[in-house]
């Protein structure tokens, strides 16, 4: 029996959860599943610039398991876009960050998990300890290398493979 994936640490969940062809009924289309775990894995390399140690070292991962999940990540979006099928973002192995941390200096956004602390932290883009607590999130904030760019902080940590939080409006 092969052991249980380590849960990754993502900002939030994607504003939407399906992506597919304009003005093709889904009943008609073939659908490829992306994790939400691929997707923070592949925000963090392809749009946020990070290396695949830096994206590692927020998601809780080694640095080659990172590098699968991006690669895996990769071929999905490619098999959708090129074949014209659609995109499900939704499960896989994770956890929503506790927390947000903002960068005063630089503006960079990341997640913390429920156990780091910020007593003497710096800013991972540009080492400043003009560090706090984000306040709101979405398009406009997190401008840099940051962490946090588009997405974030639901609050709790979900147990077993993922899923939605209680309540957010969203089906599952």
């Amino acid at each position: 029996m092969p052991r249980r994936p380590i849960q990754r640490l993502v900002t939030g969940l994607p504003p939407a959860d399906l992506f597919k062809p304009a003005g093709v009924p889904m009943r008609q289309l073939e659908t490829v599943e992306l994790a939400i775990d691929e997707l923070e894995a592949m925000r963090l390399v392809d749009h946020e610039g990070l290396s695949h140690e830096e994206a590692a070292h927020y998601l809780g991962v080694s640095r080659q398991t990172a590098g699968r999940v991006v690669e895996s990540a990769r071929r999905k979006v490619a098999d959708a876009l090129l074949g014209g099928k659609a995109l499900a973002i939704g499960g896989g192995a994770y956890r929503v960050a506790a927390a947000a941390r903002c960068c005063n200096d630089c503006g960079a956004r990341w997640a913390v998990g429920d156990d780091d602390t910020a007593d003497g932290e710096r800013c991972p883009s540009c080492g400043s300890t003009q560090v706090g607590v984000c306040r709101g999130f979405g398009p406009g904030h997190g401008h840099g290398r940051g962490r946090m760019q588009g997405g974030g902080g639901h609050g709790a940590a979900h147990g077993g493979r993922g899923g939605r939080p209680p309540g957010d409006g969203r089906p599952t």
